[in-house]
């Protein structure tokens, strides 16, 4: 027995060493390395579980074909490329390449936005638009909860299957974890298509439960659609605990939703392999723009992808700032190009303020994040916590030209891991208009500089916060 049990610990501490040698050979960041390194090493058992479910780098595979990855990008669209009239802000023609040449992200011209700032402006419009679908509605939600507002959403999409339209729905298995089959079972019985995203089911597929697809997307007879930052659940209106729920989700309509719809159908085949690229999804009412409206550019990023698309826009963005960036997140863990372009930017002047919920709803993200803002105050960058409600909105202006709204949270997580979507808006009447909800948001915040005990926090509490930053990579 002796025997046995030493034999036990010499395969243990080779699974541990064999472990760790697959992360170093990652070549990903070294404080991530780092971090599952110490996991590994230092949580018995469960770190290795741990590194099989949430650790293991998926960038590198190719789960979706090129050849049909063409199809869905070019085929439909090709004759669209060219549009005429089509002006590119000098100031951001490199952003705007940056997406063209990564991520096949188009820029269409003629964009009209209508923007909502809560669920109770948000969810009627949506209703209205679902009641209004002649020919198909395809939806992309991390969270589509069953409770009231899901269960009226699910009714609404069952009428239109009904009454002969093709509906769509793509949903994330991790996010909706909680949701009995029955929900999405009734939607399916009533002629819903309905997916799951990668669906977590042991053994297979549990080394991607970290790769969470966490976009919002819909769109209505590829006329319209939406993209923000909310999901469907009730919390989404009512809020949290007694604090509001603030939010932001885009209504666009004009060619851009051509780039809407392709983002969809990659999912679409991503989930079921099912290549859906008929132009009747791609309306030709759209190809005869108006002169007037927003340019635009749809931008996907994911784990699959050669490289961080939404990130690198961002980063771009920042360091191309003259005058101001507000930015607007609920979670604040930036890796270090992401922070470092931050600081930059402030150090040279630029007017750099990020707005954060002064509680989060994960209360280890808000302590991961407390000593990255006051690394980011002490470069220069002012931030504000907002006080009246849970800020979930994501969303950064820039100079009075550009502006970006979508899923994308400024962490790790949302850079790194997850499936994620934003548009990219370069037009100064709407970048203004966001401004404006910025500063509107701002005056219902206070700023951490005035916060003594989150500026100067006691011992214990900075030693705890620095402990939780040292795993801060792998939220």
């Amino acid at each position: 027995m002796h025997g046995l049990n030493i034999i036990g610990v010499i395969i243990y501490w080779l699974i541990i060493v064999i472990a760790i040698i697959h992360v170093v050979m990652d070549n990903r960041q070294p404080a991530k390395t780092m971090a599952w390194a110490l996991v590994i090493f230092f949580v018995p058992v469960a770190g290795i579980v741990l590194y099989l479910f949430f650790g293991v780098n998926h960038r590198r595979e190719r789960l979706a074909s090129q050849r049909s990855l063409d199809q869905l990008s070019k085929r439909s669209m090709l004759e669209f490329v060219e549009q005429t009239d089509l002006h590119v802000p000098e100031h951001y023609k490199p952003v705007v390449d940056l997406f063209i040449n990564q991520n096949l992200s188009l820029p269409f011209k003629a964009t009209d936005v209508d923007i909502y700032t809560n669920g109770y402006q948000f969810f009627p419009a949506l209703l209205r638009s679902i009641a209004s679908a002649r020919h198909h509605i395809h939806i992309d939600f991390y969270i589509f909860e069953d409770d009231a507002l899901g269960q009226l959403v699910s009714d609404a999409l069952i009428d239109r299957a009904k009454a002969g339209v093709e509906v769509r729905l793509i949903y994330d298995d991790v996010g909706c974890w909680n949701i009995p089959n029955a929900f999405f079972e009734r939607m399916i019985q009533a002629g819903i298509e309905v997916a799951p995203f990668l669906p977590v089911r042991f053994p297979s597929f549990t080394s991607r439960v970290n790769y969470r697809n966490h976009r919002k997307l819909v769109i209505i007879d590829g006329l319209e659609g939406y993209i923000g930052g909310m999901n469907i659940a009730l919390r989404y209106v009512k809020g949290i605990n007694d604090h509001a729920w603030r939010d932001t989700m885009i209504r666009i309509t004009g060619g851009i939703v051509y780039s809407l719809q392709r983002a969809f159908l990659v999912d679409w085949f991503f989930v079921n392999r099912k290549l859906i690229s008929d132009k009747c999804y791609y309306p030709k009412a759209l190809s005869n723009q108006k002169a007037e409206g927003a340019l635009a550019q749809i931008v996907t990023s994911g784990p699959i992808t050669p490289y961080p698309e939404i990130m690198q826009g961002y980063i771009r963005v920042i360091l191309a700032a003259r005058h101001y960036i507000y930015i607007e997140t609920p979670y604040f863990l930036p890796n270090e190009p992401v922070l470092f372009a931050l600081k930059t930017a402030a150090l040279a002047g630029v007017d750099v303020r990020i707005l954060c919920p002064f509680h989060s709803d994960a209360r280890v993200v808000e302590w991961a994040s407390r000593s990255y803002l006051r690394e980011a105050v002490k470069a220069g960058v002012q931030v504000f916590l907002y006080t009246a409600g849970f800020l979930h909105s994501k969303m950064l202006v820039c100079d009075d030209t550009l502006l970006t709204c979508g899923s994308t949270n400024f962490d790790f997580r949302s850079f790194e891991n997850n499936f994620e979507a934003n548009v990219f808006i370069y037009d100064e009447a709407q970048a203004q208009e966001f401004r404006r909800v910025f500063l509107i948001d701002q005056q219902q915040s206070i700023s951490l500089a005035e916060i003594p005990h989150r500026m100067k926090p006691s011992f214990i509490k900075r030693l705890g916060e620095s402990l939780v930053r040292l795993f801060a990579p792998l939220f």
